[in-house]
């Protein structure tokens, strides 16, 4: 397997920083793996590159939206709604899983006030 670097863009990077504080090697900005016997700083706190393996494995797909728009660029969809990067369930998916909860709401607000209009 290949590990290709993937360089992030500014707010990708800001999100990131906030989700490793999530990963269980974070210890006071210190990644606990590189540690052998002296601190080694986290490489994602530092970097505009998605290099740890484990960060890519355990911490990114807390965000799905951050995680579909790093590692799934052949398999994502971008929400019509929303504008957000998503990995669909279906051929057919035009939202994101948030959005199609309210699409489905609206949808069928509309349907039950065109049959009580009807009646």
């Amino acid at each position: 397997m290949t590990d290709n670097i993937i360089r992030l863009d500014y707010q990708q990077y800001r999100t990131v920083r906030r989700l490793v504080h999530e990963c269980c090697n974070y210890q006071d900005g210190n990644c606990l793996l590189l540690d052998d016997g002296e601190e080694c700083v986290c490489p994602q706190s530092i970097s505009y590159s998605l290099i740890c393996r484990w960060f890519r494995a355990a911490v990114l797909p807390l965000d799905e939206s951050l995680c579909a728009a790093l590692l799934h660029r052949r398999e994502r969809k971008k929400c019509v709604l929303c504008g957000g990067w998503y990995i669909p369930k279906s051929n057919r998916a035009k939202y994101c899983p948030e959005c199609a909860k309210e699409e489905e709401r609206r949808k069928t607000c509309e349907r039950v006030r065109r049959h009580r209009a009807a009646m």
